[in-house]
């Protein structure tokens, strides 16, 4: 076990004892949080993803970050699929989404914000990661993630924000604005989940 993945081990193992109080988040894209770091502009998270847990509705799966991201998958396959985008100007035909800035709140609601831009997007090749893999994004590159398959997966996300960056999304063309709401869970389900993911982060090493 490399020395990143005993770290991660260790602060799980810290809140599925009790040692630490973490309330996991659940994410209006579909998968569970765990804020592990929050450091100026640092932050490590670990994502769970099941195939039973969906997006909220309003939460469109095509977004840029205002971090660079890594990401290393610790159990299970996920997939990262691009997205490239073309601005479409004024009266030109083509346009498939309207660009939204996403205003996070520290209450949990997530502001999805419409702006002018309307750009033409086409899905790239999916690049699918497995347990032990890494892969990088840059900030404000358009992608979605998903799980890989019908078993749960898990990555270790490590961000950096950039200054003068926004978070991103990509919607429809009417340009409503929207909200979506990230909600705690509480400390019995955070426990479940963590201890699910030390078994499978146990099981993974045993493979």
């Amino acid at each position: 076990m490399d020395d990143e993945l005993a770290r991660t081990r260790v602060c799980l193992e810290a809140i599925a004892s009790g040692q630490r109080q973490l309330h996991a988040v659940r994410h209006p894209l579909g998968f569970l949080c765990l804020p592990l770091l929050r450091e100026g502009p640092h932050g490590i998270c670990v994502h769970l993803f099941e195939a039973d847990n969906h997006a909220e509705p309003d939460a469109s799966p095509l977004h840029a970050h205002s971090w660079e991201l890594r990401s290393r998958v610790l159990y299970g396959r996920v997939a990262n699929l691009p997205v490239r985008t073309r601005a479409v100007r004024d009266g030109e035909e083509g346009a498939t989404h309207r660009v939204f800035e996403v205003h996070s709140h520290s209450d949990g609601v997530d502001e999805i914000r419409p702006t002018p831009l309307l750009v033409r997007s086409e899905p790239g090749p999916a690049h699918i990661s497995s347990g032990g893999q890494t892969y990088t994004l840059p900030a404000g590159e358009f992608h979605a993630t998903a799980l890989e398959g019908p078993e749960p997966a898990a990555t270790l996300v490590h961000g950096l924000s950039v200054p003068g960056r926004r978070d991103l999304s990509l919607g429809p063309l009417d340009g409503r604005a929207r909200r979506t709401t990230r909600r705690l869970c509480d400390k019995a389900q955070t426990v479940r989940s963590v201890h699910t993911v030390l078994r499978r982060i146990d099981a993974q090493q045993r493979a």
